[in-house]
């Protein structure tokens, strides 16, 4: 509920480097408990529809490849990704949606998200990979942005049971819980959830090596939004991503600000929706983590594994 977003906001949220702008407060302030409610039951409504009925039951035809062998795509994206496209705008009048497979379809819709208009931004499968192999590591992520911040999010895994709703300034709530960060293990190495070489090129495999190091236990990463709620929840300390495409980190970045968390790419600055950025980046439990795995990354210690 909308006084529980409230509740749940974090006592030292992160800041930003960037003045969020009127009509990004505004917009957030316009987002009352039922409209939040109907973005969840429609997030809800396209899974149960189109996911969940194709989950451990994909024809053979039902999956196919996009840019390369390793980015796949089912009937089940695009279904599910269609009806939302119906579903959000008309629960914000004059908004558009930036959906991943539209966008594979037509790379100019990209463009949305530095317009003026309000933004849902959708991945309708994150995990595609582990949707495809009947592993129940995949979500559905939705956030809806403008002027190139992230206004408010949604994060749903339907077969690990989990709802993770953030509303930029009021916190984060988890299954109608508030959201909050378990405090990290005093001595415990820094768990990094990285690119997976499958999508990385030799170049960025090699600066996510320089997390190689001591105090560190990199690893590969699943489904995005899903490492980014392990952030977000305390269960993962930080992530190192080579790659920039909003719906995959949008609705993730929100909920690690929203428990106080931190993001930053390898030049110092924020990660930005609309491009641009400095590669890698990394979100991170705290500010401090951040500049950690940041320096790391952008080969400014003298300890790295590279």
């Amino acid at each position: 509920m909308l006084e529980d977003l409230r509740d749940s906001a974090p006592a030292h949220p992160a800041t930003s480097a960037f003045a969020v702008p009127d009509a990004v407060t505004a917009l957030a302030a316009a987002l009352d408990a039922d409209r939040v409610a109907a973005v969840e039951a429609a997030v809800r409504v396209a899974v149960d529809r189109a996911v969940l009925p194709r989950f451990r039951h994909l024809a053979d035809g039902e999956v196919s490849t996009k840019s390369g062998p390793h980015d796949l795509v089912t009937v089940a994206d695009r279904e599910a990704e269609q009806l939302l496209t119906e579903s959000l705008p008309a629960l914000l009048p004059g908004s558009v949606v930036v959906g991943e497979e539209a966008v594979a379809e037509d790379p100019a819709r990209y463009e949305a998200l530095r317009g003026a208009a309000p933004v849902w931004i959708v991945d309708p499968v994150d995990g595609t990979r582990q949707f495809v192999r009947g592993e129940p590591g995949f979500c559905t992520l939705v956030a809806l942005a403008l002027e190139g911040e992230v206004v408010a999010s949604w994060t749903y895994a339907p077969v690990l049971g989990l709802m993770a709703v953030a509303v930029r300034g009021r916190g984060a709530l988890l299954n109608g819980e508030p959201l909050t960060r378990t405090a990290a293990v005093p001595g415990a190495p820094l768990s990094v959830a990285c690119s997976h070489p499958d999508y990385t090129t030799g170049p960025q495999q090699a600066q996510l090596r320089r997390l190689t190091v001591p105090g560190l236990a990199p690893r590969h990463c699943g489904s995005a939004g899903l490492e980014y709620l392990a952030v977000a929840r305390g269960e993962l300390d930080a992530t190192a991503f080579s790659w920039e495409l909003a719906w995959d980190h949008a609705a993730g970045l929100l909920l690690v600000e929203e428990t106080g968390g931190a993001h930053l790419t390898t030049d110092g600055a924020p990660f930005r929706i609309t491009g641009g950025n400095a590669l890698p980046f990394t979100t991170a439990r705290d500010a401090a983590t951040a500049e950690r795995v940041r320096a790391l990354l952008a080969g400014e210690t003298g300890d790295s594994g590279a």
